[in-house]
This record gives structure tokens, sequence and C-alpha cells, in this order.
């Protein structure tokens, strides 16, 4: 095999591996070789992926064991002499392939009170909002996140507990308890202290290590921990 053909092995489930010899051309990312197989070796190769400029996170994969934005990472860089193996996201049911089932993750989200709490209406004025305050610094850290569920696929936590929220959900419960606009902090203290909340994080840190956003979910999980901390402790909860 000469430098200008890749051996891909694409981890197609748990038990079974497929090689493919694909042409390397310059500036060429892991999404192109994924859709170079697909394209002219096996059609019936399943992967998913929308946008190709790391808007929607959604060609997430496993690159040589790191989860990673395929479209955003160049081949050269993660290349092992001149093989790359590439599999779906860990942590999450596979559905074909290279495509996982997102509903966990998305349960999870929810499961946080990863939702807007609000109480005013369409008719009450608009809230005025302290741009520089602390808790609004606190909850412009998380807004940039696109539930790629990269951090999610890097938590060893998840793998060992299937019940932990995990990484975003928490990042996710974390902004909202620090918007003035939403009116959810009791609910969200009580979600994110349940069986599977935020004191079941090991502060290992892979969740922010692996954001291809450069977001860091674990400060944001230890805010949780004190703040659902200082709250059973003044007996609101």
């Amino acid at each position: 095999m000469t430098n200008d053909v890749l051996k891909v092995t694409i981890e197609r489930s748990s038990d079974v591996q497929d090689v493919f010899e694909v042409p390397a051309f310059e500036s060429q990312t892991v999404l192109d070789v994924v859709s170079w197989v697909q394209q002219n070796a096996d059609p019936t190769l399943s992967y998913r992926f929308a946008c190709r400029v790391g808007m929607c996170g959604s060609c997430a994969m496993m690159v040589n064991g790191v989860p990673r934005w395929t479209c955003r990472t160049h081949i050269n860089k993660v290349l092992d002499g001149n093989e790359v193996t590439i599999g779906p996201l860990r942590n999450l049911p596979v559905i074909k392939d290279l495509a996982v089932d997102m509903d966990p993750f998305f349960d999870n989200w929810v499961s946080a009170e990863g939702v807007h709490h609000g109480a005013l209406t369409r008719d009450d004025p608009i809230a005025p909002i302290d741009e520089d305050s602390a808790p609004r610094v606190g909850a412009n850290a998380g807004i940039e996140c696109i539930n790629c569920s990269v951090c999610y696929a890097a938590c060893d936590t998840v793998t060992g507990n299937p019940d932990f929220l995990g990484p975003a959900a928490l990042q996710r419960a974390w902004t909202l308890l620090n918007d003035a606009k939403d009116e959810g902090r009791a609910a969200i203290l009580d979600a994110v202290s349940d069986s599977g909340g935020c004191h079941n994080c090991h502060s290992m840190g892979s969740c922010t290590a692996y954001c291809p956003n450069d977001l860091d979910p674990m400060s944001a999980i230890a805010g949780l921990k004190r703040e659902t901390a200082k709250s059973f402790f003044k007996g609101d909860r």
C-alpha cells in the first residue's frame, strides 16, 4: 500500500470491522474519507452529517478512539502511519454502522430541566439583563453548545453509569440556573441532585478536553455541585 492510499477501518458493530483502501487527497477530512467509502466502495454504509462546516455537530464519530467532528478533522492529523479507524460514538445505541440513536442524549437533556422556565407573557415588557453580571457571564459560557454529544461520548462516567445525565445536559442546566429570565431554579436543582445528577461526576475532565467548541462542561458541573450543596444546607430542598 502506497502513501497515496489510506487504510481505513470502519467499525460497523462491536464485532464487525470492514477495511477499505481510500485514495488520499489534499486537505481531506475524516468525513471526506467516510463519504468516499459510501460513494465508491460500499453504498450500504450508513452515517450522519449535514452542514460540513462545524455548525451542526451531526457528523461526530469516534476517530482512533477519540470523539470528533469528522467534518473539521483533517485526516493527516489523525493518521497512524497511513491508517485510521472510524467508529460510531460510544455511550449511545447504534442504529446502523456509524449512525447512533441520539434519543438517550436528548432525554437526559430534558431530565436535567434543560428547558426554559418562563413566567412572562408576550404582553409583558422585556426584562433588562446585566450582561456583565456574574450569573450572566456563567450563563453565556455554555450557550454555544450545539448538542453534538462529543462530550457524552468522551465521558467515562456515562460509560460506567447509564443513569448519569451527562456533561451537555448538566451544562445546559447550569446555563439556565444562571439565566435571570429563567424561573425554574428549584426544579433545576432538584433535577440535577437526583441519582443521575451532578454529584455522580468524577471530574475527570474528558468533556472539557474534547469539546469541539472549547466549552467547559466540567466547570459548569462543579458550579451545580456548589449550588445544590448550598441549597441543601440552607434547607431549601
